[in-house]
Parts: C-alpha cells; sequence; structure tokens
C-alpha cells in the first residue's frame, strides 16, 4: 500500500495529489453515480456499489468503517463517520501516523484518534478483523483480487472504480458518501469546496491565464507534472493554464508525470514554476543548481517552492479534508509567483 502510494505522492500524484475539480477535481462523477444503486433518499439501503474487483451491497447504514489506503477515511470523517480503524500514513503523517488535517478534523469535532493500522504495504488482516468492521473502505487503494477476496469475508469492501491508486478524489467522496449512505451530504461537501476555490480564484485574478509547469528533482531524477495530475488540475481550476511546453517534452511514460534530462530544463518554459520538494535543503541545492539556472522562471523569479511533506500529500493526490487544509499557503505561493510575471512584463 504505501510503497505505491507514496510513488504517486512523490512522483506522479494522488495522491495522492490522485488530487479535476470542477471545481476541483476529474469533471464527470457519472461514472461514481451510475455504478450505486438503492434506495431513493442518501440514506436508503441496502445499496450496490459496483468496482474494478466486483461489486458490493451494503445492507444497512454502516456503523463500524475501517479505511484502507489513501483518503477513505478523510472522506468518512468530513461526512461525520469516524472510522474505527485508519491506516498509517508514512509520508506527510505525524510518529503515529495521522495526517495533520485528520488530527485537526478530529480535535476540531471532539472525536477520538481511530485505531491506527500497522505500517504495511498490505492490508493487515488480522488487525482489521479485530476492529470488527461492518464496512471496509479501500476506494483509493492497490488491494488486488485476492486481498479483496479476503477483506470481503471480514466485511463488505468499497474497491476502486478503474485502476489501483487512481480514483479522482471527487469520485472517492461521493463513493464513500453512497457507502455511508450521505450521498446529499457529499455533494454538498463537493460543492462547499468548490466554492471555497472559486473564492481564492477571484481573490487572485494574478493567476488568471498564467501558464505553469509543475516538477520535482528528486535523487538526480527530473519529474514533470501532466494535466491529469491532481496537482496541476487544482492550479489550473485557480484560473492557470498549462504550460505548452509541457504537452511538447511530455513522453507516455505514465498518465500523470514524465522525466527529462537536466539538459532539457531550459526547454520547459512557462510563466510559474511550481518546484516541489520535500526538504528546503532539496529544494535549494536545485534551484542553485547549474541546470535550474537555465530555466527563464528561475532567472525571472517566477517560482512557486512548495516545501514540506505535510504539504505536498496535501495535494498529491488531495482529499475531502486535505484539499482545503493547504489551500491558503498553495494559492499564496502560486500569486507570488504570478506577481512576479507581471513584474516583469
Amino acid at each position: 500500500m504505501i510503497s505505491r502510494r507514496l510513488s504517486r505522492v512523490l512522483f506522479a500524484a494522488p495522491l495522492a495529489l490522485t488530487i479535476g475539480l470542477a471545481a476541483c477535481g476529474s469533471g464527470d462523477d457519472s461514472s461514481t453515480d451510475d455504478a450505486a444503486t438503492g434506495g431513493g433518499s442518501s440514506a436508503g439501503f441496502p445499496v450496490t456499489i459496483e468496482h474494478a474487483l466486483g461489486e458490493t451491497t451494503i445492507e444497512d447504514t454502516p456503523t463500524r468503517v475501517v479505511a484502507w489506503g489513501w483518503g477513505s477515511a478523510d472522506a468518512a470523517i468530513a461526512l461525520d463517520v469516524v472510522p474505527v480503524a485508519i491506516p498509517f500514513q508514512s509520508y506527510g503523517g505525524d510518529a503515529n501516523g495521522v495526517l495533520p488535517w485528520i488530527a485537526e478534523k478530529l480535535d476540531e469535532t471532539g472525536a477520538e484518534v481511530p485505531t491506527v493500522l500497522p505500517d504495511a504495504q498490505e492490508p493487515p488482516f488480522d488487525e482489521i478483523a479485530a476492529a470488527d468492521p461492518d464496512l471496509i473502505l479501500a476506494v483509493y487503494s492497490g488491494i488486488d483480487q485476492e486481498q479483496y477476496d479476503l477483506l470481503s469475508q471480514i466485511a463488505p469492501t468499497v474497491a476502486y472504480p478503474g485502476e489501483a491508486w487512481a480514483t479522482p478524489w471527487r469520485d472517492l467522496i461521493t463513493t464513500v458518501g453512497t457507502a455511508l449512505g450521505k450521498s446529499d451530504e457529499a455533494q454538498a461537501l463537493l460543492d462547499d469546496i468548490a466554492a471555497r476555490i472559486a473564492t481564492k480564484a477571484e481573490e487572485n485574478p494574478q493567476l488568471a491565464g498564467k501558464s505553469v509547469a509543475m516538477v520535482w528533482d528528486s535523487a538526480g531524477t527530473f519529474y514533470v507534472y501532466k494535466e491529469a495530475d491532481p496537482r496541476v488540475e487544482f492550479a489550473l481550476d485557480l484560473g492557470m493554464t498549462g504550460a505548452p511546453s509541457v504537452n511538447d517534452l511530455g513522453t507516455d511514460e505514465s498518465t500523470f508525470y514524465f522525466t527529462i534530462s537536466y539538459e532539457q530544463l531550459d526547454q520547459l518554459t512557462s510563466d510559474v514554476l511550481v518546484s516541489f520538494a520535500t526538504t528546503q535543503e532539496e529544494q535549494n541545492a536545485f534551484l542553485s543548481s547549474q541546470a535550474a539556472q537555465t530555466m527563464p522562471q528561475i532567472q525571472s523569479g517566477a517560482v512557486a517552492s512548495l516545501v514540506g511533506a505535510e504539504f505536498i500529500a496535501s495535494v498529491s493526490p488531495p482529499t475531502a479534508l486535505s484539499v482545503t487544509w493547504g489551500l491558503d499557503e498553495y494559492v499564496a505561493a502560486l500569486a507570488e509567483a504570478a506577481d512576479k510575471v507581471d513584474a516583469a512584463s
């Protein structure tokens, strides 16, 4: 679980952020809506949800939910259902594996932190069974058919609708809402997030029309994120545009990212460059490198430097709780870089 999810955070993301927002997200929710059938009301049970590993029928309102993978715990908590067990998150989580936006939401509502499952790549079946769940949410995860079948022997299990580790975060919220009997609340949550992002776009008109390229220089490999990546989608929802150079240089090695050589960095042109790094030392090393100095965005100072595991995890891909957790910081960094473009023109 963690190795694939972490690779999405570091190189593809989402997250991470597996994280378009139509406000902020993947666009069309019809696949999730069409996959869910049940009673006429948002709380109507039984409900059946189709997914990549089968179909899951939930007979009644779940009261003991276990979350596995990324984002399902966040969506449940945002919908006022605190799981009895949540996954350990090594990247961005605290010493106990709890992500900051989850900890803050639980503290805000006075709820106790759920049992944190062991830090493992595969579902810890014994610990999940010990939590006595009546629903297991693995909507953004990497479970395979065998693991799904074993989990389903413990409790009804909802897997991802398409590819592993690739569920659009808006679809994740919709699916979790359906599974919990909270479809209306899930849509209201999405509408609220969309409104908050739209407000940020209105407050920062300098972002409108600015082209953006997003990158990560990591361990000698230079990653460039495509428009399908959730963190790029987020910027586009704020009114920015994808840099044509990203499409010109892009390859098919991944849906979400590609790599280029350091000799090509001068060809990656855009109004604004967004550079991710886990530590400030890592960021400083990139920005001061000879290869980076060939980039026109760095020469002009139009760089949004986004540093820290927590912040990167929050958008890689975004979740029901994290998408607004780092919103102010994210937009402020983009706006400051966009101001440099305006000042130079």
